[in-house]
């Protein structure tokens, strides 16, 4: 699963969030008519943006240099991408209000957790996603093309392509026609 043991309290984890907050806040008090600067931020804050991409105010990350999006996302209002492991979202993507989508986690033992010690693994998220508002996307989950994740679902478990999932945790809800480029 590529899981990364990591100590949250290392400088350089540290000097990384502090980076990636700053940018967010210069980000977020940009209004969303100064397109050229927001863009100049977002190329600066992640690993890689495709074209045509939207990210409203709100937006929040650990580390943004683990995060890699493809083209025409549209990421809504008050997103959060906790990236300390590798988040790749791909083309079509629209993300609503309040999502969270985390590749950090806690360990269950106390001891680990006392010592300020966190595990990340890795986010894929395909092309033609929806994900609703309020979901939360779990770690090391991979989500497949033409997905819709409902309003209020956590994802836990890797969701195949073509499906609808709903609930806490998310389930299957029925499949969804797969989509043929004529």
């Amino acid at each position: 699963m590529n899981e990364i043991v990591y100590d949250m309290k290392d400088p350089i984890t540290a000097k990384e969030k502090e980076r990636a907050i700053l940018l967010c806040e210069k980000l977020n008090a940009l209004s969303v008519t100064q397109k050229e600067e927001r863009l100049e931020i977002i190329q600066e804050l992640f690993l890689e943006i495709g074209n045509d991409c939207t990210i409203y105010p709100g937006f929040h990350c650990d580390n943004g240099k683990h995060i890699k999006i493809g083209n025409h996302a549209f990421i809504n209002y008050n997103v959060s991408i906790m990236d300390r492991g590798m988040v790749t979202i791909g083309d079509n993507i629209l993300l609503a209000p309040n999502v969270v989508i985390t590749t950090s986690n806690h360990p269950f033992d106390l001891r680990m957790r006392r010592d300020s010690i966190g595990i990340a693994s890795p986010i894929t998220i395909g092309n033609d996603v929806w994900i609703g508002a309020n979901a939360v996307i779990l770690p090391g989950v991979t989500i497949g093309n033409n997905v819709v994740v409902a309003a209020g679902a956590v994802v836990t478990k890797s969701v195949p392509d073509n499906t609808l999932v709903a609930g806490v945790p998310a389930q299957k809800i029925r499949d969804l026609e797969a989509f043929v480029n004529d």
